[in-house]
């Protein structure tokens, strides 16, 4: 395995979590991800689903997990479905678990083949009141093709039309959202991985290099760790493209006089890291750009402070977006007269400032989470304004990862330099090596 999984007690935690929100008589159903195909014979690489993963830590398609805390025998309480391996399989594609591996990388006693799936979920549904299926709620998920776990949701519903269901997405955004010391350390495992790669990126930089070139820079950096590549699909902006917020096809080339704005983050034993760095491309900030990156470097720093328990999300943002008016209008890109007087529900800043500041991070960059329950001890979230000004060819983001502690923040990028001198010192300091 390419990376040091959790322990088999923090698995044992997560469904304790889920176990513990559970109507009696309940049983749930996790179905893991399909292997997607591309065309011909290929495939892509396995992902697996963020719930049975969290639940299990079973990275492994075609694995199945049923909790039933209610049933009769103990045995049926938790059981894991895995695929049966052969040696046919062992030779074209690799070894998958055995049995006896399963239960010591999930903590669950009862291990059965995939196979035996079917009968036992019949053998097992009399003794049940209700049936919790899981899906995909999170805010912003649009995904046209249909999940295996959507699929085998279907079939059940089919076949048991007559049994009460019940949602386990909310269950599982609020547990998934509170992580486990164990957690915040695999995502800080990821967090470390992505400061090397900026600091070989600061390195690197330097007019005349393609965008590309750069993201192939970070995913060496990556892969040499130990990581299996980026978290999400990586942002390389010079000029411009750094106004483009989903600016993806990295093909352009850094100018002299140009901020690339840099948005990537590796993904580390099934954890998230996300980033944010905006640095001249010839490694020195002029005036006027130097005053962007401090307003937003600004509201960044304020922003991060107002992140604590108790707090609602939906506040929160509305008073970021009051910190960011101040700053477009020390830019002079707002007048304050005209701010004053704005329509609350249409904000002016949005025309410079047009994202939200913060999200949940964890298994999933986008990570769940619900925004009607206040910030909770524990949680992780990304703080990442920015400011985006087409006209000056000019866009700005910095984003670092945030835990939620008892009475305040610790940020997981607190050693990675976002400071303009930091930054200008380092790239000076790499060209000078480069000249020796």
């Amino acid at each position: 395995m390419r990376y040091t999984p959790l322990s088999a007690a923090t698995y044992r935690e997560h469904r304790s979590r889920f176990r513990q929100a559970m109507e009696k008589g309940g049983l749930a159903v996790f179905h893991s991800n399909d292997i997607m195909p591309t065309s011909a014979d290929g495939t892509m690489p396995f992902h697996q689903a963020a719930d049975i993963f969290h639940l299990s830590g079973i990275d492994q398609e075609e694995t199945v997990l049923l909790l039933f805390p209610d049933a009769f025998d103990p045995k049926d309480r938790e059981i894991l479905f895995v695929r049966e391996t052969s040696p046919s399989i062992a030779i074209w594609e690799g070894a998958k678990l055995t049995q006896q591996q399963a239960t010591a990388q999930s903590g669950i006693a009862t291990v059965l083949w995939t196979s035996s799936y079917e009968a036992t979920l019949q053998r097992l549904l009399p003794q049940a009141k209700s049936i919790y299926l899981n899906s995909n709620e999170h805010l912003r998920q649009g995904n046209e093709v249909e999940t295996r776990e959507e699929r085998k949701n279907k079939e059940l519903r089919a076949k048991y039309p007559l049994y009460e269901v019940k949602r386990s997405a909310p269950i599982m955004h609020r547990i998934r959202s509170r992580k486990t010391a164990e957690e915040i350390a695999q995502i800080q495992n990821a967090v470390n991985i992505t400061a090397k790669a900026f600091q070989r990126v600061l390195q690197f930089v330097k007019p005349g290099v393609k965008e590309y070139a750069i993201e192939a820079e970070i995913t060496h950096e990556f892969l040499r760790n130990g990581s299996r590549g980026h978290a999400y699909t990586p942002i390389i902006a010079s000029g411009y493209n750094a106004c483009v917020l989903h600016y993806i096809t990295n093909d352009d080339t850094c100018k002299d006089g140009d901020v690339i704005l840099m948005d990537f983050g590796c993904e580390y034993g099934g954890y998230a890291s996300d980033l944010s760095r905006s640095i001249p491309v010839n490694g020195k900030f002029s005036p006027r750009q130097r005053d962007v990156y401090n307003a937003v470097l600004n509201v960044q720093k304020e922003a991060t402070k107002l992140l604590l328990p108790g707090v609602f999300l939906g506040d929160y943002h509305k008073q970021v977006g009051e910190l960011m008016e101040k700053e477009l209008i020390g830019l002079g890109l707002l007048d304050k007269k005209e701010v004053a007087t704005q329509d609350p529900e249409k904000p002016l800043y949005k025309k410079y400032f047009m994202h939200g500041t913060s999200h949940f991070l964890g298994i999933d960059v986008h990570d769940v989470g619900l925004w009607h329950e206040p910030i909770t001890e524990g949680m992780v979230f990304t703080v990442e304004p920015g400011i985006y000004i087409p006209e000056e060819n000019l866009g700005i983001r910095i984003e670092n990862n945030i835990v939620v502690t008892k009475d305040g923040q610790d940020d997981l990028f607190k050693n990675i330099p976002r400071e303009v001198e930091e930054i200008e010192a380092l790239m000076a300091k790499s060209r000078k090596k480069t000249l020796a």
